[in-house]
C-alpha cells in the first residue's frame, strides 16, 4: 500500500495543500493525516499566509475517505474511539486555521474527504463531483458527533440522514443548491476560478475574516454531547469487522445488526 503524501506550497501569501495519492483516489493513510496535522500547525503560525486551498491530485477525486485496509488492525471498540478522536483533532485543527480556507473539488468527496471539505470555509467543484458518507453500505462504522454537527451545519439534517442512513451520494447540483458549494465550474476553468477567489479573499480584512470564522466555529461546536458509547458500539461490532473483511476481499458485506 502506497502511504501517499500531502504537499504544501506557499506563493505570494496563498498556500496550496495537495492530497497526493491518486491511484487510491487520494484515500487518506495515517501518514497523510499526520502530515496534514503538521501542515495545519505550520500555517496557523504563519501570518504571511492569507488564503489556503486544499485539493486532491489527479483530477478524479478530492479525497475518497480513509484507506479502509488500515482498519484490519482494529480489534475492539476502543480502537474506533481512538481513531475518531485522532480524526476529530485533525479536522478541528484544519477548521481552526485563522485564514480563509477553500476546498477545490474534482470528483469523489467521500467520508473523511467530506469531513475535510466541510471543515473548509468555502468549496468550489466540477459538475461530476459526488458527496457522501456511504458507510451504511461499506464499513458499518459511524461518525463522531463533532463531524455530524459540521455536516448538519452545511447540509441540513435531512440530507445528512440520506447520506448516512440511505448511503446516498449527493450530486454537485444539489450541493450547490443547498449552499455547500460556493461555485460549480467547468473542469477547464477551475484553476482560473480558484485564482480569482483566492485574490478576492486575500484583499479583504484578515482580522474580520478570522474572528468571524472562529465565532461561527464556536456556534457549531459549542456544548457537543458525548459520543464514545456510540463510536464504541459500531467499531466493536461484528458488522464492522464484516465490513472491513468484505471490502478487502471485494465482496458484499452481510449485515447482522450485532
Amino acid at each position: 500500500m502506497s502511504h501517499g503524501t500531502v504537499h504544501l506550497t506557499i506563493r505570494a501569501g496563498v498556500a496550496s495543500v495537495v492530497f497526493d495519492r491518486p491511484a487510491a483516489r487520494n484515500a487518506m493513510t495515517w501518514a497523510m493525516y499526520e502530515r496534514l496535522n503538521q501542515i495545519c500547525e505550520q500555517l496557523t503560525s504563519d501570518s504571511s499566509v492569507r488564503v489556503v486551498s486544499f485539493r486532491g491530485a489527479g483530477g478524479q477525486a478530492f479525497v475518497a475517505g480513509t484507506d479502509i485496509e488500515q482498519f484490519t488492525t482494529f480489534s475492539s471498540g476502543e480502537d474506533g474511539v481512538a481513531y475518531e478522536k485522532q480524526i476529530d483533532q485533525c479536522i478541528a485543527r484544519l477548521e481552526s486555521l485563522p485564514m480563509p480556507t477553500l476546498a477545490v473539488i474534482e470528483g469523489w468527496t467521500i467520508g473523511g474527504g467530506l469531513a475535510i471539505a466541510t471543515a473548509c470555509d468555502f468549496r468550489i467543484a466540477t459538475a461530476g463531483s459526488r458527496f457522501g458518507v456511504p458507510i451504511a453500505k461499506t464499513l458499518g462504522n459511524c461518525l463522531s458527533v463533532a463531524n455530524l454537527a459540521r455536516l448538519c451545519a452545511v447540509f441540513g439534517m435531512p440530507r445528512v440522514k440520506r447520506m448516512l442512513m440511505l448511503a446516498e451520494l449527493l450530486t454537485a447540483d444539489e450541493a450547490l443548491a443547498c449552499g455547500f458549494l460556493l461555485q460549480l465550474v467547468e473542469a477547464s476553468e477551475i484553476d482560473v476560478s480558484l485564482d480569482k477567489l483566492c485574490e478576492r479573499l486575500a484583499a479583504l480584512a484578515p482580522l474580520t475574516q478570522s474572528v468571524s470564522k472562529e465565532g461561527l466555529r464556536r456556534l457549531v461546536s459549542h456544548d457537543l454531547p458525548a459520543d464514545e458509547d456510540l463510536v464504541r458500539l459500531c467499531y466493536g461490532s461484528d458488522d464492522f469487522r464484516e465490513g472491513v473483511e468484505a471490502f478487502v476481499l471485494k465482496k458484499s458485506p452481510v449485515w447482522k445488526g450485532a
